[in-house]
C-alpha cells in the first residue's frame, strides 16, 4: 500500500464543523486516519469526506475532525498526542495493544452494537483481543497469496507450485532461463515479519504456539529457515539482491516489471500491475507448504481502530463507529484500494459482486488467515527485532537457530516484564 509521502506539516485535515462548546449539545470527535491512496489512486481523504458528510447530516449533534496521515506518520502522530496527554478520540493505526495495556482504550463492548460486534470475522476478533477483552477493532485487512508470472511459467512449461519442492524446481528452471528473480524473497527491514511468517506457517510453525505463547525458535521454525538458506537462497534462486537487503516494495516492483517469476504479496499488488504500461500476466495461488496435500494458512494483516477514553465521548464514538462499519462504507473503502473488509456481511457482498472478482481469492482466504500476535503489547518490539535480524539467518553463513533464539529470548524477557507490570497494577 504505497503512498506519496506527506510530511506532518502537510497533514490532510477534514471535516470539523466547529469544536462545540460546553453545554451546547454538540460534540466534535477527533480522528487520526491512515492514507491508503497515492499519486494515482485517490487519497483516503475523499472517502472520509463522503462518510463524514453523510454521518454529520444524520447526526447533527456530532461533528468530525479527521486528520489523514501516511501510515508511519499516523502511528507517530498518535504516539505524540498520547505522550502530550491529549489523544484523539479515534485512531486508525497498525497497533492498539500498547495503549490497551496502559488502560487508555474503550473496549468494543462499550462502543459497538451487538450486531456490529458479531459481524467481525472471528479470527480478527481474536487478534483484536488482549486481556480477555476486545480493544482493537479491525478496519481493513489483506492476505498474502503467491503471484506467479504466467508468461514466464508458460514459456518454461511450468505450473504454479503446490509444495516447497515444486517451488524450488520452478525457481531452478526460471533461473536457468535467465529470470532475474526466480523467487523474490523480501526479508529486508521494511516488512520482513510478513514474509517470514508466511514461510513459518508453511513449515508447520509460526510466531506462537497453540497456547498463544511465543515459540519463535521452535524446531519447525529453525527447519524452515534452514531450508530457505540451503535450498533457495544458497542455490542462488532468489535474485541478485541478498534477502536481508531486499525490501517488500522492491520485490513487488520486480514482479510488476516482469523481472520476478514468483513473489508472495497482498492483493494490492494487482493495482500496481494494472497501472503499469505493459501489465504482466499473473496467477494468484495459495502459498505452498512443505508437505503435499496440506493447506497452508495465509498471513493476514489488518489495520485497527483504537478508541481512546480521554475525551469521555464513548456514546458519540460508538454512534460513529456503528455507522462506519455499515456495509456500504466498508465495501466502498475496501474496493477502492483493493483491500478486504473485516465484516462477514461486507465480505459476502463483495464475494457476490463480479466487480470485485480480483479480490475473491483474498476474501476466501481471510477467514482462516493467521495474523500477527498483535494483542501482545510486546509484539511491536518483537516485530522490529524480526525485521532487523531475520534476513541474516538465511544467508550463506547465517545460523537460523541463533537468530531465532535471540529473538525468542528478547520476546520472552519482554513478556515477563509486561506480566510483572500487570501484576503490580
Amino acid at each position: 500500500m504505497s503512498a506519496a509521502a506527506l510530511g506532518l506539516g502537510a497533514v490532510l485535515v477534514l471535516g470539523g464543523c466547529g469544536t462545540g462548546t460546553e453545554g451546547s449539545g454538540n460534540v466534535t470527535l477527533t480522528v487520526v486516519a491512515t492514507n491508503y491512496g497515492d499519486g494515482i489512486v485517490k487519497n483516503s481523504e475523499s472517502y472520509w469526506n463522503r462518510v463524514d458528510t453523510a454521518f454529520e447530516a444524520a447526526h447533527p449533534g456530532i461533528q468530525l475532525d479527521v486528520s489523514v496521515y501516511e501510515p508511519a506518520e499516523a502511528e507517530a502522530q498518535v504516539a505524540k498526542m498520547v505522550a502530550a496527554g491529549d489523544p484523539p478520540d479515534i485512531a486508525q493505526i497498525g497497533n492498539y495493544a500498547d495503549y490497551a495495556a496502559d488502560g487508555l482504550l474503550h473496549p468494543a463492548d462499550d462502543l459497538l452494537s451487538i450486531r456490529v460486534q458479531a459481524n467481525f470475522l472471528p479470527n480478527l476478533v481474536d487478534a483484536g483481543t488482549t486481556g480477555r477483552a476486545q480493544y482493537g477493532l479491525p478496519f481493513l485487512a489483506s492476505t498474502r497469496l503467491l503471484y506467479v508470472n504466467k508468461t514466464l511459467f508458460d514459456e518454461a512449461g511450468l505450473e504454479p507450485p503446490t509444495t516447497w519442492a515444486e517451488l524450488r524446481n520452478a525457481a531452478q528452471v526460471l533461473d536457468e532461463r535467465g529470470v532475474k528473480y526466480p523467487y523474490a524473497l523480501p526479508l529486508g527491514p521494511e516488512e520482513a515479519q510478513a514474509e517470514t511468517l508466511q514461510w513459518l506457517l508453511g513449515g508447520g510453525g509460526g510466531y506462537t504456539d497453540d497456547s498463544g505463547e511465543y515459540a519463535i525458535d521452535s524446531t519447525r521454525n529453525i527447519a524452515t529457515l534452514t531450508w530457505l538458506r540451503d535450498r533457495l537462497v544458497g542455490d542462488g534462486l532468489t535474485g541478485p539482491v541478498p534477502p536481508n537487503r531486499l525490501n517488500r516494495k522492491a520485490a513487488l516492483q520486480a514482479f510488476v516489471n516482469g523481472e520476478a517469476g514468483m513473489v508472495s504479496a497482498p492483493g494490492a499488488l494487482v493495482r500496481e500491475i494494472e497501472r503499469s504500461v505493459e501489465p504482466v500476466a499473473y496467477e494468484a495461488v495459495p502459498m505452498p507448504g512443505r508437505t503435499a496435500g496440506v493447506t497452508t494458512a495465509t498471513v493476514g494483516t489488518s489495520d485497527w481502530i483504537a478508541a481512546f477514553k480521554h475525551g469521555g465521548h464513548a456514546t458519540e464514538i460508538g454512534t460513529y463507529l456503528n455507522f462506519l462499519y455499515e456495509d456500504k462504507n466498508m465495501v466502498d473503502l475496501a474496493g477502492t484500494y483493493q483491500l478486504l473488509p473485516v465484516t462477514s456481511s461486507a465480505s459476502a457482498s463483495m464475494r457476490a459482486n463480479a466487480t470485485y472478482e480480483e479480490l475473491w481469492d483474498g476474501l476466501d482466504a481471510l477467514g482462516a488467515a493467521q495474523l500477527y500476535p498483535i494483542g501482545k503489547p510486546t509484539w511491536t518490539d518483537t516485530s522490529r527485532s524480526i525485521q532487523k535480524t531475520i534476513g541474516g539467518a538465511v544467508l550463506g553463513r547465517g545460523n537460523p537457530g541463533q537468530v531465532l533464539g535471540a529473538i525468542q529470548r528478547g520476546a520472552a524477557a519482554a513478556e515477563k516484564v509486561a506480566e510483572a507490570d500487570t501484576a503490580a497494577e
